[in-house]
């Protein structure tokens, strides 16, 4: 999983704010990451969500949104 932190979760959510609206896109860039999961031993039989609480990461959804929090934050102050 920290290969795949470092290198691709990067360019899945480089310049997520710019795209964040576009559903069909969101979707895909999520499955990329259910595959990955999905694929590490003896987490196939989990779902995503307990497949993301065993290996303590979170749903890039939800990193989207807390990024696009803090991006709204530093706009004003």
């Amino acid at each position: 999983m920290d290969a795949f932190i470092t290198f691709v979760r990067p360019i899945l959510e480089y310049c997520s704010v710019v795209w964040i609206h576009a559903f069909k896109d969101i979707v895909r860039i999520e499955a990329v990451q259910r595959r990955f999961t999905k694929r590490l031993s003896g987490l196939s039989k989990l779902s995503y969500e307990e497949r993301l609480a065993s290996l303590n990461c979170e749903s890039l959804y939800s990193r989207r949104v807390k990024c696009d929090l803090v991006m709204l934050s530093n706009a004003y102050w």
